[in-house]
């Protein structure tokens, strides 16, 4: 190969790795430093000057958040909501997604286009919509209005339709010709061949349930049935604001979504890639 074009070649990937750095640090660094500021007392948070590193290091802004508010009801509703969420919309988007791809029905493919459809109503164009029909049936301040309103992912439906399309037809030929019911065709041999399609699904979803704020901020009042996302705003003081407070209480509030991300991070990825994919 030229010399020279191998030095292009060279030139062009620093400079590429150069600006993948750049835009990392400018990403990673307001994380940095709401941590950072937690962990400094409140005169050094709101001096004039910018300060890499707390001269005083001190937990007392999360000792504060723990034993001064109520985060512990705050994380129970929390999980009992995302959990919620995630399960209901996985099994149904499982179900209908099996049923759209191997079934025959009237009007499926109408159904088909309806669901791909629904990518172009933004969710935030229905809110008043939810609130309505949540508060005509009472439920509003409860974890079943908060729920409710958020099991509408049409993209786990499509990657489980797209999933399933792939199967080989050969394993529902062989099920079929042993006269295997629907439901035993799909627990015995569709759902085993994707769990890992579903454990991505299932991570994804209770990501995205748990850093929800819109609806659960319109749908609750109460104090004690706030989640964490919408609680985290009721951390202040009745003589000012107490930035260090806040931002230990908003750390605290996003440790298990960023631990599960660690923890799951090829599952998050490979969720990611197949809805990225379908949207593209």
């Amino acid at each position: 190969m030229n010399p020279t074009r191998i030095h292009r070649i060279n030139m062009a990937g620093l400079a590429i790795t150069l600006i993948t750095v750049i835009a990392a640090v400018l990403w990673a660094f307001p994380l940095y430093w709401g941590v950072v500021s937690s962990l400094k007392p409140e005169d050094e948070v709101v001096r004039p000057y910018v300060e890499l590193w707390p001269q005083t290091l001190t937990f007392s802004h999360y000792v504060h958040a723990l034993t001064q508010t109520q985060i512990g009801i705050w994380y129970l509703n929390s999980v009992a909501t995302a959990v919620g969420v995630t399960f209901v919309t996985v099994a149904s988007s499982l179900f209908c997604g099996y049923a759209i791809s191997q079934l025959e029905f009237p009007f499926r493919r109408a159904l088909w286009w309806l669901i791909l459809a629904s990518f172009m109503v933004p969710i935030q164009t229905l809110i008043i919509n939810h609130f309505e029909l949540i508060a005509g049936m009472g439920l509003l301040n409860s974890w079943t209005g908060i729920i409710l309103p958020q099991l509408i992912h049409p993209v786990v439906i499509i990657v489980y339709k797209q999933f399933f399309d792939n199967v080989p037809k050969d394993f529902r030929e062989a099920a079929v010709m042993d006269n295997a019911s629907e439901w035993r065709i799909l627990t015995r041999i569709y759902i085993p061949m994707n769990w890992g399609v579903t454990t991505a699904l299932s991570i994804v979803t209770f990501i995205w349930a748990w850093n929800s704020f819109l609806w659960p901020f319109l749908a609750v009042t109460k104090t004690e049935m706030m989640t964490i996302t919408v609680g985290i705003t009721q951390v202040s003081d009745a003589f000012g604001v107490y930035y260090a407070r806040e931002l230990s209480a908003a750390v605290l509030a996003g440790l298990p979504v960023a631990l599960a991300y660690l923890v799951f991070q090829r599952k998050v990825t490979q969720a990611i890639t197949l809805s990225a994919g379908i949207k593209g």
